[in-house]
């Protein structure tokens, strides 16, 4: 995708604050944070979003989520964290490229 922002920073066209990378999955720090801690995951393959996924994306999927509680570890969230994954326009997605967002260190805040 030519004019998505999280696939020019897969590219290496944008720099980002990169926390974590491997051939599928590329996890960098939120230039807007909404907390101490903010991050966030993306599939290095374009996926516009969550509603999009089928069975083919079932590992970087996993990845993603299973990668979210290392990395927050590592930040220092071992009391917890939130994830957020906005799907679609209705759902507050702003960037069409799937992207989880983890977000902790600023105390608890409800839903």
């Amino acid at each position: 995708m030519n004019d998505c922002i999280f696939c020019k920073i897969v590219a290496g066209e944008i720099p980002c604050r990169k926390l974590y990378e491997d051939e599928d999955v590329l996890a960098f720090h939120d230039i807007h944070p909404v907390a101490p801690v903010h991050f966030m995951l993306i599939p290095k393959a374009h996926v516009a979003s969550l509603a999009e996924c089928d069975p083919s994306h079932r590992d970087v999927l996993g990845k993603l989520l299973l990668l979210a509680p290392k990395l927050a570890r590592e930040q220092g969230l071992g009391d917890g964290f939130r994830t957020v994954i906005n799907t679609g326009r209705g759902g507050g997605q702003e960037v069409f490229h799937l992207h989880v967002h983890v977000i902790g260190g600023g105390g608890p805040r409800p839903l």
